[in-house]
C-alpha cells in the first residue's frame, strides 16, 4: 500500500515538475514561493485589522503569527522525524528533476513547511475574515493551495509533501482560528 502510494507520488511529482509546465509558469511559480511576494498580502492583513479593529487587531496579528509559528515548527519537528530526501536531492532522480530555484534546501522533505505555513495562515484568514470579507474569504486557501503546487512546479517537493504540510497547516490554523474566533472575533465592530 505505502509503496504503491510513493509511486503514485513519484509519477505525479514528475507530471507535475517534468510535463505540465509552460515558459509563463517557469517565471511566475519561482517567485510565488517567495516572500517579497506573499509578505505584502500578510502585511496589508496586519494594517486592515489593526486599522479597523483596534486592540482586536492586534490580537489578531497575535494569532496570526501563532499560526505560522506552530505550522513551521511542527513542519520541521517531522521533517527531521521523518528524513524524506527532498527530490531535487535524491541521487536516484535529481537528474531528472527540473530545480526553477536558485538552491535547493537540504531540510527534509516532509512535510513542507511552506504548504503547513500558508495553509495554516489561509485557514486562520478564513475563519477569522468570512464575515467581513463574505464571498472572498476561501480565496486564502486558494492561494495557499498555488504557493504548494509551486513548490512541485519548481522541484523541492513531492505532492505528498504538500498534502502532509497542507493537512497540518489546515489543523493548526483551525486550532487557532476556533480559539480567536470563541475568545476575541473581529466582525462584532468597527472602530469609527
Amino acid at each position: 500500500m505505502l509503496e504503491n502510494l510513493l509511486r503514485f507520488d513519484l509519477r505525479l511529482f514528475f507530471h507535475i515538475n517534468g510535463q505540465w509546465h509552460n515558459a509563463a509558469l517557469d517565471v511566475i511559480l519561482p517567485m510565488l514561493r517567495e516572500p517579497f511576494f506573499w509578505a505584502p498580502l500578510y502585511l496589508f492583513l496586519g494594517l486592515f485589522v489593526t486599522i479597523n479593529y483596534g486592540w482586536k487587531g492586534l490580537f489578531w496579528i497575535f494569532f496570526f503569527l501563532i499560526s505560522f509559528g506552530l505550522a513551521d515548527q511542527a513542519s520541521l519537528y517531522i521533517k527531521e522525524a521523518v528524513g524524506r530526501l527532498r527530490p531535487c536531492r535524491d541521487p536516484l532522480i535529481n537528474q531528472f528533476v527540473r530545480v526553477l530555484v536558485v538552491y535547493c534546501p537540504s531540510s527534509g522533505s516532509f512535510t513542507s513547511s511552506h504548504a503547513a505555513n500558508h495553509f495554516a495562515l489561509g485557514t486562520f484568514c478564513f475563519l477569522t475574515l468570512k464575515k467581513i470579507i463574505p464571498g472572498y474569504a476561501w480565496l486564502f486557501l486558494v492561494w495557499a493551495a498555488i504557493i504548494g503546487y509551486a513548490q512541485i512546479y519548481v522541484g523541492v517537493h513531492y505532492p505528498l509533501d504538500i498534502t502532509g504540510g497542507a493537512i497540518l497547516g489546515i489543523l493548526i490554523g483551525l486550532l487557532t482560528g476556533r480559539v480567536f474566533q470563541r475568545r476575541i472575533r473581529l466582525e462584532s465592530e468597527l472602530i469609527s
